[in-house]
């Protein structure tokens, strides 16, 4: 029986990882963490009873508290409660879908207790890779990437002579958005951006997936991940999205991971690693597919991508502010209080006026992140 805890059980990766675990006899919840949405962690603890469960917010915390006193369930809050998580003794495999920077600390956390990682917080690499790759090898952890385009590559490697690995192609579908021109994009709504042509996540994911940010997210996380140098990890958009990422070798083979996109692949390679699990869903039909096609990006159109090139390549604090400026002005997007063109401005203007901190600690990680926010705040108002 392999004891999986899930932050972020209420978003869209932890509600899938709970599919496959329903599915999976010896997998058991152990741990569940979520944000604000008390209803449905309320059924979760029901159906899978785990040992203890974590609100982030106080009032959701004792809210939930009132709701689930009937069954033991031992319910804690805030950061407190998710470090309390990250190192029970009884979790084996810590699935990190929580989004934004508070996953870096319960990883850290996990890793310095021995935990495998289930790997969906982009932060956690993009803002600290330098502490947490070092960690997980001095401790000897695996961290398993979640992601659709992270697990393709470790997919392409595994088994391979990594020290061959000359380059990795990252694919990305473009978007709701591809082939647009900045002027065709000053005007876009909310509902536009919302609607991805081949993936079902959630509405943060999905425009960074519009903008491009979040392949810019995924550049750095792979540089972090497979000690890629970032003049080795290619953009390639790939609208079909059959082919999640690529690897090429030395002879200059390329070896290419495939599938329908469905996330539930990717979550199961992790919980079931090194094994392949039974998994229902649609599989490649090649010759309804006919043709597979591939674009360079357009990085003057969809700027943050070109941005998070700008950031990796600085290096230290920069990548934390890159982060948290999308993370706001996402958030001030989807609050309709700024237009669809006006996030990678805000996240140039973020990284320029920032005085950058070398091989940031976390305090210094969370301190860019809140001096970003404050910074963007004065910039709207």
């Amino acid at each position: 029986m392999k004891k999986i805890a899930i932050l972020g059980s209420t978003g869209s990766i932890g509600t899938q990882t709970l599919e496959i675990i329903r599915s999976n006899g010896d997998l058991k919840v152990v741990a569940l963490a979520a944000g604000s949405n008390v209803e449905q962690m309320e059924k979760q603890i029901r159906e899978f009873s785990p040992r203890i469960a974590a609100m982030w917010s106080e009032r959701a915390c004792e809210d939930l508290r009132a709701r689930v006193k009937d069954t033991g369930v031992k319910i804690v809050c805030g950061m407190e409660g998710l470090l309390e998580i990250a190192v029970m003794d009884e979790a084996e495999v810590l699935v990190t879908a929580i989004v934004g920077m508070i996953g870096i600390r319960p990883t850290i956390a996990a890793i310095e207790s021995g935990k495998t990682i289930a790997l969906a917080n982009k932060e956690t690499l993009v803002t600290a890779g330098h502490i947490i790759m070092p960690l997980a090898e001095k401790k000897g952890v695996s961290i398993l990437p979640v992601d659709s385009e992270h697990s393709a590559i470790y997919q392409s490697m595994n088994g391979e002579n990594t020290r061959r690995a000359e380059k990795i192609f990252l694919t990305a579908s473009g978007g709701p958005f591809r082939g647009k021109t900045a002027e065709e994009l000053e005007n876009i709504r909310v509902e536009d951006a919302l609607k991805h042509p081949n993936w079902a996540m959630g509405k943060k994911i999905t425009i960074d997936s519009a903008t491009m940010v979040n392949k810019g997210l995924e550049v750095m996380e792979a540089k972090w991940l497979f000690g890629m140098d970032l003049d080795r990890i290619e953009v390639v958009v790939h609208p079909q999205s059959i082919i999640h990422s690529m690897v090429e070798y030395a002879d200059g083979a390329v070896i290419a991971q495939m599938g329908m996109p469905d996330m539930k692949l990717p979550i199961a390679y992790a919980l079931f690693y090194p094994d392949r699990r039974p998994l229902e869903g649609r599989r490649v039909d090649f010759f309804q597919l006919g043709t597979l096609t591939f674009e360079r990006p357009d990085l003057e159109t969809f700027k943050g991508l070109k941005l998070a090139f700008e950031a990796a390549r600085q290096g230290g604090s920069v990548p934390a502010v890159y982060n948290a400026a999308n993370e706001k002005a996402v958030s001030l997007f989807l609050e309709r209080k700024i237009g669809f063109m006006q996030i990678p401005e805000l996240i140039e203007a973020s990284m320029r006026q920032h005085r950058k901190v070398d091989a940031p600690k976390v305090e210094e990680i969370l301190q860019a992140e809140q001096e970003t926010y404050e910074f963007i705040e004065r910039v709207i108002n």
